[in-house]
């Protein structure tokens, strides 16, 4: 392992680095887009199947539930695979998955399926984080991962609006046979760019699974998983809350998921450099700013013109949040990376479901569509404090180590 390098053993060198972190970025794209567009295509597809709409919203959670599943079973199954070819077999899957989803004629069927796409998310989006990192230099790495991140908060900019555009158009199994067909575009930038990743010769399941052990470990997924729920509360129902509460039309919402991928987009752009200056600063920077634009958000969003910025600026909170969790994680496991960089994206899907059930529940309370945001706040204030619980830990072990 070269030296410096704690993230596992150093890539063959690639033909073209760049290319291969657009190989990367490129799942983040396919997985992104499928992840999100679920829960806009949500109307065409109750339609389609006879079911009410929150029935079919059990496929987000049957997707969510895959991920959290999926991350450390896989992760603790492939310990010394080569990461280059666990990609590979993880967009197959991936891409296997999606091509079912269009087969769907149930709501059993439909979430089994999306249960099966689940299953290797969290592993796709870890691993490539960790190989983007084995990539570029050292003092590199934060730009680097959230470069390989930009893919997936470009899916909320183009392939999110897109594929509600075309489910609106030509139905629901249209967009999932175009991610079916951006899976199929990723493994072949796989195939091309990306070298050869040997698993560290020393990883194991064993090592992987302890690392979960770790205060610092999961710590910051328990405030990933808590954070993140207030923003999905709101994402959600950001259909019913943009037309009914800020008044804007339902012809425009393509638009305004355009305008909160931006954000993301945009968050991903800051995270880089603010990983390289401070990881933590820039994590606690995320969840904070969340909480603070939920809260205007719940109090200003039949203002249309105050609460589009808010979007924009909630989408760049969360990226930096994630980006920031990410590259901690990796941080504090340099010897089994593997699993907790794949738990960071469960926990991110953890705090979906939880989201998509504590904003369900303000709602049927008759609180109204602002209620998900306000829900928003106090899961990133009780993020904040988890994060803070970790900061103070890690303080107190460092000085213990140097006394």
């Amino acid at each position: 392992m070269a030296r410096g390098r704690p993230f596992g053993a150093r890539p063959s060198t690639p033909r073209s680095p760049s290319m291969a972190l657009t190989a990367l970025a490129a799942g983040g794209f396919a997985v992104g887009t499928t992840e999100f567009a679920s829960m806009t295509l949500l109307p065409w597809i109750a339609e389609d199947l006879g079911i009410t709409i929150p029935q079919a919203g059990m496929a987000v959670s049957a997707y969510a539930i895959g991920v959290v599943v999926g991350a450390p079973l896989l992760t603790a199954l492939t310990p010394r695979m080569d990461r280059k070819l666990l990609l590979i077999l993880a967009a197959a899957v991936f891409t296997l998955g999606n091509l079912l989803t269009i087969l769907a004629v149930n709501l059993p069927m439909l979430l089994g399926v999306r249960f099966l796409t689940g299953l290797p998310h969290g592993i796709t989006l870890g691993i490539a984080a960790i190989v983007a990192a084995g990539l570029v230099p050292p003092e590199r790495s934060g730009t680097a991962i959230s470069r390989t991140m930009l893919g997936l908060t470009i899916a909320n900019i183009v392939g999110v609006p897109a594929a509600t555009a075309l489910g609106s158009a030509a139905g629901w199994r249209a967009a999932y046979v175009v991610i079916a067909l951006i899976g199929l575009v990723t493994i072949i930038g796989l195939l091309t760019f990306l070298p050869a990743v040997p698993a560290r010769p020393t990883s194991s399941a064993t090592a992987e699974l302890k690392t979960m052990t770790r205060p610092q470990v999961w710590l910051p997924l328990l405030a990933g998983a808590v954070g993140f729920g207030g923003s999905f509360a709101l994402y959600t129902y950001i259909t019913p809350t943009v037309t009914e509460v800020t008044g804007i039309p339902g012809g425009l919402l393509p638009w305004v998921l355009v305008l909160y991928g931006c954000g993301m987009t945009a968050g991903s752009l800051v995270a880089g450099p603010c990983l390289d200056r401070s990881i933590d600063k820039s994590a606690l920077a995320g969840v904070v700013g969340m909480g603070v634009v939920l809260a205007l958000f719940a109090v200003l969003a039949h203002i249309w013109w105050i609460a589009l910025p808010l979007l924009f600026l909630n989408g760049i909170a969360m990226s930096l949040f994630t980006n920031g969790l990410q590259a901690r994680l990796l941080r504090e496991s340099p010897d089994a990376p593997n699993m907790s960089a794949a738990m960071n994206h469960a926990a991110f899907n953890a705090a979906n479901a939880l989201g998509a059930f504590l904003g369900g529940v303000v709602v049927a309370a008759g609180l109204g569509f602002r209620a998900p945001a306000a829900v928003g706040v106090l899961c990133s204030i009780a993020g904040t404090a988890v994060l803070l619980i970790a900061f103070g830990l890690g303080r107190r072990r460092h000085r213990e180590r140097i006394a």
